[in-house]
């Protein structure tokens, strides 16, 4: 990038801040620690961003109409989900998808149906909404750790958990008003190794003499 564009963001700061900067300072706070609670790596989250854009625009270039395909990547791995409109176009948006680059895998629950109604996906985003709401605060289970996407009522659940962690989601998703289904596409780690080992306690401050 050009030098001119770093000196120009504190004059914009500036004047974004006569429109509200606590606002601005919060959100970018809650990035910034949502992604230090990440047990990816910051590469690898790059990664999953950089593979949801590329696939998805392959995906609508090559399929258009005949589809609405969600792509999720978690730990370079995708996730697949919406509607194809025959096994054909379901098979070539695998096909499209297994070639971007850094992928590890794809699994594939696209579902051979008319494209779902703005209806659906608003119930679909509620859904959502609703199981992430219920990890908050649950013993165990920390909400930043579980991807959780929803389709058709179907709760898909991603991320790199230990077994225990995967088992208190699923039980929460399972039991949340108007799922019909969970299907669990973690990634499974010991709570002995890194990344799912828990964070040390904080140190308490020294007392410092004056």
């Amino acid at each position: 990038m050009r030098r001119n564009r770093y000196l120009a963001i504190p004059a914009l700061i500036g004047v974004l801040c006569l429109q509200g900067c606590p606002a601005i300072i919060a959100g970018g706070g809650a990035a910034a620690v949502t992604s230090l609670e990440d047990r990816r790596s910051t590469g690898t989250q790059l990664d999953d961003s950089a593979i949801e854009s590329r696939a998805a625009s392959r995906i609508s270039e090559r399929i258009g109409e005949r589809g609405h395909i969600n792509v999720t990547s978690f730990n370079r791995a995708v996730l697949l989900t919406g509607e194809a409109w025959d096994d054909a176009t379901r098979a070539e948006v695998e096909k499209i998808v297994a070639q971007v680059a850094n992928i590890r895998g794809v699994t594939n629950e696209v579902q051979v149906a008319g494209v779902s109604s703005g209806t659906s996906r608003a119930n679909d985003t509620t859904i959502t909404a609703k199981v992430k709401g219920r990890f908050v605060n649950t013993k165990g289970l920390n909400p930043l750790h579980v991807k959780v996407v929803t389709e058709a009522g179907v709760v898909y659940l991603l991320g790199l958990v230990t077994e225990a962690e995967a088992e208190t989601a699923a039980d929460l998703a399972r039991t949340t008003g108007g799922v019909r289904k969970v299907v669990k596409v973690f990634e499974y780690c010991k709570s002995t190794e890194d990344p799912c080992k828990p964070a040390s306690p904080a140190a308490p401050p020294k007392s410092q003499r004056m």
